[in-house]
């Protein structure tokens, strides 16, 4: 991939990928369910729906929260919003409407967009949306809907020109998920956007030719801007946990879907279902797998339903930094059969060109500056830092959160990110993850950290998922580990299973600390990927427990 440096020009947002596309093939579906709507067609709707905002007065740099399902109405909306070169500012309401507000809090938003349901978050706490001068109620039925009138109103206006922007102008806000605290906005500038949109398709080989089933909302953007045709699955995209896989897996047979991108949780819920019923997903041939630590398991079942030559792909990133690293699971499969699966971390892969990453000291203190002192060396577990053309620099409004994610390199003028995750670098380069920082469990004797301990018990044959935690002892700085079983479907737990979970720790030397064990029914998920444990209500649920 050329490396285009947007640094110092003027460059179009990423709208114009859309104009470019209806221009080169008006008449090639950019959407294909739950409509079918043509790139003339979405590009047109754009437009129109450009004018209606700009005359309701949305304006270049207007904060906007947008709050829609996910489907074609969202598409139109966020590219509409960036066609104005107005700020997107998008939340997962999966979170819970307190965590919403009081994320949103620090936006002061200017103008709201959203469907009727959505609004009610304006009446709740009035002091978040204090600043807002717009408001625009999308989603109702259509003698009612005011955007039914940007037809007949706007029609006649034409082409909406689409603004340029500086490289580092801010071009959206996206939330992180808040499963691991309060929920941050991630600014999104223009050329990362940009150079996010340049390194998913080169990198990854997608063509304009691919027909991509989306089950995340930013990434049916991005397939938009690569010239695909989009499939939304039939599929509550806040709640992905909730999904029925006879009607995905029948979208992706429909449509003949070439890619996709799903949670391990999807790709677990399809290949269980394609498998019991003996389907196979032929047209697929390239599968992305990200949001949450992709277990063995998982791609093993996935590759039993789809042909042998499909890419499946596991990238590590996050919200601040997408893709980070990227490898195949064909490669992963030596890894399991070398050593025991994940005692030492899982493998996320080789960094993604264009992206360097460190592994630092680990600390819950902020750093002044970057120096090359605070890097460890091959194998020895640290922090992730990362930086390149598409790592976000900041959040918005959050000089707290800057302070303790962002270290600031002055010799090269360059913005370092934490990313809140341990791993460790290889020899070959490969980057193996343990787990989030503030999740790991300092005791007296050593650190121990999620993934590699939770390894041990999670070969058991009947255990579905465990979790550590740490609790506090007032009387000292050291926390005791506690490991938390979830049981498969249908099996009881006993004082006996207790016993042998506990003898199994014992004879592990990353696990020999472990003394306690408590059973839980289901673990607190988060609904995004219901891939990420919420450890840290678990921790209060077994304090709880032992009072």
């Amino acid at each position: 991939m050329e490396d285009t440096n947007y640094q110092d020009q003027q460059v179009m947002n990423i709208s114009i990928y859309l104009r470019e596309n209806a221009v080169k093939f008006p008449d090639k579906p950019a959407l294909l369910h739950p409509a079918r709507v043509t790139y003339k067609e979405l590009d047109q709707e754009v437009d129109r729906l450009s004018h209606y905002l700009e005359g309701k007065g949305i304006k270049p740099g207007t904060r906007t929260v947008l709050m829609v399902p996910a489907g074609p109405e969202l598409l139109y909306l966020v590219f509409s919003l960036l066609r104005i070169s107005a700020v997107p500012v998008l939340i997962d309401p999966g979170m819970g409407i307190r965590a919403m507000l009081d994320a949103l809090r620090g936006i002061r938003a200017e103008a709201f967009v959203g469907i009727l349901k959505a609004h009610i978050l304006r009446f709740i706490d009035h002091s978040v949306f204090r600043e807002l001068k717009v408001k625009v109620i999308v989603g109702l039925p259509r003698f009612l809907r005011p955007i039914a009138l940007v037809r007949r109103q706007s029609a006649a206006k034409g082409a909406y020109p689409v603004s340029t922007a500086g490289s580092d102008d801010t071009a959206a806000i996206f939330f992180t998920s808040g499963s691991t605290g309060l929920a941050k906005g991630v600014v999104y500038t223009t050329g990362m956007l940009n150079h996010q949109i340049a390194i998913t398709r080169d990198h990854f080989g997608i063509s304009s030719g691919e027909i991509d089933l989306c089950t995340f909302p930013l990434l049916g953007l991005f397939a938009i801007c690569h010239g695909n045709s989009s499939v939304f699955a039939d599929m509550d995209m806040s709640y992905p946990a909730k999904l029925d896989p006879a009607r995905v897996v029948k979208n992706i047979q429909d449509f003949s879907c070439t890619q996709m991108f799903g949670s391990p949780m999807i790709l677990s819920r399809l290949s269980a279902y394609c498998i019991k019923n003996g389907i196979k997903l032929g047209s697929l041939r390239h599968v992305i797998s990200a949001g949450a630590p992709v277990h063995g398991s998982v791609l093993e079942d996935f590759s039993r339903i789809v042909p042998e030559s499909t890419a499946i792909r596991t990238p590590y990133g996050a919200t601040e930094a997408l893709p980070v690293t990227d490898i195949r699971s064909t490669e992963l499969k030596s890894h399991w059969t070398e050593k025991p699966v994940e005692d030492n971390g899982i493998c996320i892969g080789y960094p993604v060109r264009g992206i360097d990453i460190r592994v630092i000291e680990i600390t819950d203190e902020p750093f002044s500056k970057w120096i090359e002192d605070l890097c460890l060396p091959v194998n020895q577990v640290g922090e992730i830092a990362v930086k390149g053309s598409w790592v976000s620099t900041e959040y918005f409004n959050n000089p707290l959160a800057n302070r303790m994610s962002k270290i600031a390199d002055p010799a090269k003028s360059e913005i370092w990110h934490r990313m809140g995750d341990l791993g460790r670098l290889d020899g070959e380069g490969r980057l193996w993850f343990y787990g989030r920082k503030s999740q790991r469990v300092v005791t007296q004797s050593g650190t121990l950290f999620t993934i590699p301990c939770e390894a041990v018990f999670n070969r058991h044959p009947l255990v579905l998922r465990s979790a550590l935690i740490g609790l506090t002892d007032e009387n000292s700085q050291w926390k005791q580990p506690v490991i938390c079983i979830q049981l498969k479907a249908g099996i009881s737990p006993s004082e006996s299973m207790k016993r042998e979970l506990l003898e199994i720790a014992g004879s592990s030397v990353i696990t020999r600390e472990i003394k306690e064990c408590f059973f839980f029914r289901e673990f607190p998920m988060d609904p995004r990927h219901n891939a990420k444990i919420y450890r840290e209500k678990l921790t209060v649920m077994v304090s709880r427990k032992t009072r």
